[in-house]
C-alpha cells in the first residue's frame, strides 16, 4: 500500500487533510481518497458503472461529511478511474472484493463502522455488501438510483440471438448517454448468484433510496418494487420528480439527506 498526502478546500471549508491510497488486490491495485480519518466512523462513496471516484456527487458529500468531522472514503472500482483492470474484466463478485478490500483497510484504521452510499451500479454493490457485513459495520446505507438489476436488466433486454452472440465474442459493445465501453459476458454469468428478490427478502437495516423520476436509465419503479418487497420496514424512498440518473443537480440536497440519515449511526 502506497499513499501520498495533500491538503484540499471541500467548498468553503476549511482545508482538510486528504490522502491517496494505492492497495494491492489480485491482479492490481485499488485507488482511492480518504479524507479527515479521525474516529470510528466513516461514510464510503460508492461509484456507478464508467464512473469514478471524484466526481460532482462524491465531491458534495465529502464536504457534507467535513461540515460534521467525519472521515469520508471513495475509492475506484478496477476497470474504473486510475485503478487497474478493464472494463471487460467486470463481474460482481468483483466489485464485491473490491469493497471487502476497502472495508478491510479502513478497519486497519481504526474505522470500525460505515456508512455506504451507492449510485447506479454503487448501489448495487452497496447494498450486497451491506448485506454480508455485520450490523455493527455497515448499520445504514444510502443509495442513488440503485441498479438492483444490473447484471440482469441488459441480459432481459436482449433477444436470443444476441444473448449467442455475446457469449461467442465474450464482450458486448455498451453505450449511453455517459459512457461507451464493452462489458464481458462473465459479467452475466454471475447472475444467479445474485438474484434481486433475496436482497430484498434478505434485506436487514435502515436504509434511505434516493430516486429521480426522469432517470431513462434505471427507472424509479424499481426501487419502489423493492420497498414493497423489503422485508425490513425502515426502508424510505423519495423521489426527486425533475431528477435524472445522474441527479447532479440534487448533489447538496442529496449530501445533506445522506449526512442526516446517518447522524444516529455515527455516533
Amino acid at each position: 500500500m502506497s499513499r501520498v498526502l495533500s491538503r484540499i478546500r471541500l467548498y468553503d471549508l476549511e482545508f482538510v487533510m486528504k490522502e491517496t491510497v494505492r492497495l494491492a488486490v489480485p491482479n492490481g491495485e485499488l485507488v482511492g481518497d480518504l479524507s479527515s480519518a479521525v474516529g470510528k466512523w466513516a461514510v464510503v462513496w460508492v461509484h456507478g458503472f464508467g464512473s469514478r471516484r471524484g466526481g460532482e456527487k462524491a465531491a458534495a458529500v465529502a464536504a457534507a461529511c467535513a461540515r460534521r468531522g467525519w472521515a469520508f472514503a471513495s475509492f475506484d472500482f478496477r476497470g474504473h478511474g486510475q485503478s487497474s483492470g478493464t472494463m471487460v474484466e467486470l463481474r460482481g463478485s468483483s466489485l464485491l472484493d473490491d469493497l471487502q478490500a476497502v472495508q478491510a483497510f479502513l478497519a486497519g484504521r481504526g474505522i470500525e463502522r460505515l456508512g455506504l452510499i451507492g449510485s447506479s451500479m454503487g448501489a448495487w454493490a452497496a447494498a450486497w455488501i451491506a448485506l454480508r457485513a455485520e450490523r455493527a459495520v455497515v448499520p445504514a446505507c444510502v443509495l442513488l438510483a440503485p441498479a438492483f438489476h444490473f447484471l440482469h436488466a441488459r441480459w432481459d433486454q436482449l433477444s436470443e440471438a444476441q444473448r449467442e452472440g455475446w457469449k461467442r465474442a465474450g464482450r458486448l459493445a455498451v453505450q449511453s448517454e455517459w459512457v461507451t465501453a464493452e462489458i464481458g459476458y462473465s459479467l452475466v454469468e454471475e447472475r444467479e448468484q445474485f438474484p434481486p428478490d433475496r436482497l430484498a427478502a434478505q434485506w436487514d437495516r435502515p436504509l434511505l433510496i434516493i430516486h429521480g423520476m426522469r432517470d431513462t436509465v434505471v427507472p424509479y419503479q424499481g426501487s419502489l418494487a423493492f420497498v414493497e418487497q423489503a422485508a425490513f420496514s425502515q426502508v424510505e424512498v423519495r423521489l426527486l420528480k425533475d431528477g435524472d440518473h445522474r441527479l447532479t443537480a440534487f448533489k447538496e440536497e442529496i449530501a445533506e439527506a445522506a449526512c442526516r440519515f446517518f447522524e444516529p449511526y455515527s455516533r
